[in-house]
């Protein structure tokens, strides 16, 4: 009895194992792939972040950075950052492209065959890494992106360590241009849609991206030798055609967001006085793309501001009274980009090093030749006697040439506003205002704060960071922002 008994047993077990055969492979589906192919993904993180910054970058950016005031659900306006309204929450578009990216990384280390994605990957990964840090700091970095690992509790790396540390930013950039330059294989880079599989225009990416980025850490480390050898080499982005960027259209699927939003949502937002006054000061025929005048009235040319941070509650406004953001944020959206960098934006960080010492190079050259790409870029003519006249001149009348040079950056990075405050907080430049009701103590942010969510879902680490910055405060400064 007991030998039928094991019989039976062995039967079942048999039997057991001769149904589960094949399970994975008779369960899977295969019009539903589980591994996205990397030349998607490509695509995805370059779009989501170009799309996504650049909302960003209007309706929160540009009030850090002073280009516009919110007249109404302007909570973030005042400076009370921890409550985004209409925009003011970078921290999952980050993260979200940045793990995206890695799952290209970690696809190239299984298939040898696509060594083409490692470089554009790496230079990403610094590129959305310098975004992060810049606006909030210390941020989870070595130990991020690796919840299938099962690590769901990142520590808080130091800024100085993000920057400079192996596997950090900079090196990240030079592993991806050594990546770009020693592929030998013969497939070609699918999903690129800033270089269109050019992998000479990431490598002159990355050089950029090098400048910018010795650039933002130059008051914490002696960058001069480095700078040197990449502007010599010459090997940046140097003219607009070469560009880190793609274009938005004028229709749906793919203009620019803000075209999307009811007509009330996008009149939130009109000129900030600052920026009047500085376009006033110089003349400046960009005002016109930018901003529309009093009224909406294509037969009026004044132009007016308001000062960022009004007390809504407490203030009558009507937007008839101000100048609203241009048409090339909304109607005619195919003449906008979205912005990674560009030739104007290196040549400027390259007259600053100039001019600081940093380089041996003709700082005022680099200037002007900067002014001129911009212009060039907002699709405007540059006035004959801008260069040579007036407030723009370099160094005319006594004027402080740094600040001319971080303000022309300023300007033109409109679409960019995270960089116009990021540059301010590391210059100083452009000069903004106490805003009008302030509820930071009428200080401007030097940072943003950690989101609520880090509190509940990454406690221990998130207590440690907040320590570090004076209970997550938004006055407190990174680690590169050197008084």
């Amino acid at each position: 009895m007991k030998n039928i008994k094991y019989l039976f047993l062995f039967g079942f077990l048999i039997s057991v194992m001769a149904c589960t055969e094949g399970f994975e492979e008779i369960n899977t589906n295969p019009n539903a792939p589980i591994e996205v192919q990397p030349s998607l993904l490509l695509r995805q993180v370059i779009y989501d972040y170009g799309d996504e910054m650049s909302y960003e970058g209007f309706v929160a950016g540009n009030l850090l950075g002073q280009y516009f005031t919110e007249i109404d659900f302007n909570l973030f306006d005042r400076h009370s950052l921890t409550e985004p309204q209409v925009g003011g929450n970078p921290w999952p578009v980050l993260y979200t492209n940045l793990r995206d990216n890695e799952l290209i990384l970690e696809q190239v280390k299984a298939n040898a065959a696509l060594a083409v994605y490692e470089g554009p990957a790496l230079i990403m990964k610094a590129y959305l890494t310098m975004a992060l840090t810049d606006i909030f700091g210390d941020v989870p970095y070595s130990e991020a992106l690796k919840g299938a690992e099962g690590e769901v509790s990142p520590v808080y790396d130091a800024q100085e360590a993000i920057y400079t540390a192996p596997a950090g930013i900079l090196a990240n950039l030079e592993a991806g241009i050594a990546a770009l330059e020693n592929y030998q294989g013969s497939i070609p880079l699918a999903g690129d849609i800033l270089f269109d599989g050019d992998l000479s225009g990431w490598v002159r990416f990355a050089n950029s991206l090098q400048i910018k980025a010795l650039m933002r850490i130059a008051d914490r480390q002696d960058v001069g030798a480095d700078l040197q050898a990449l502007y010599d080499a010459g090997n940046y982005l140097s003219t607009n055609e070469q560009n880190a960027t793609f274009d938005f259209t004028d229709g749906q699927p793919n203009n620019f967001r803000m075209a999307n939003l009811r007509a009330g949502d996008f009149n939130l937002f009109i000129m900030s006085e600052t920026i009047q006054e500085i376009l006033t000061e110089l003349e400046d025929p960009r005002q016109a793309v930018w901003f529309r005048p009093i009224g909406n009235d294509p037969g009026q040319t004044q132009y007016q501001g308001l000062l960022n941070g009004p007390d809504a509650s407490q203030t009558s406004i009507s937007v008839a009274d101000y100048s609203l953001t241009g048409t090339i944020f909304r109607e005619n959206t195919g003449n906008l980009d979205a912005n990674f960098l560009t030739a104007w934006e290196t040549h400027f960080f390259l007259a600053e090093a100039a001019e600081r010492g940093l380089i041996n190079a003709d700082a005022q050259a680099l200037y002007e030749l900067g002014v001129t790409q911009a212009f060039a870029y907002w699709q405007t003519s540059l006035p004959a006697d801008y260069l040579s006249a007036g407030a723009a001149a370099y160094g005319n009348n006594g004027a402080n040439k740094i600040e001319q040079i971080i303000t022309q950056k300023w300007l033109a990075n409109i679409i960019n506003g995270y960089e116009g405050w990021i540059e301010y907080r590391r210059t100083g430049f452009p000069a903004l205002k106490t805003i009008a009701a302030s509820l930071n103590n009428d200080l401007i942010p030097v940072r943003m704060p950690y989101p609520t969510e880090e509190a509940a879902l990454n406690t221990a680490n998130f207590t440690a960071a907040a320590a570090a910055t004076n209970d997550n405060s938004i006055n407190s400064r990174v680690w590169w922002d050197k008084e």
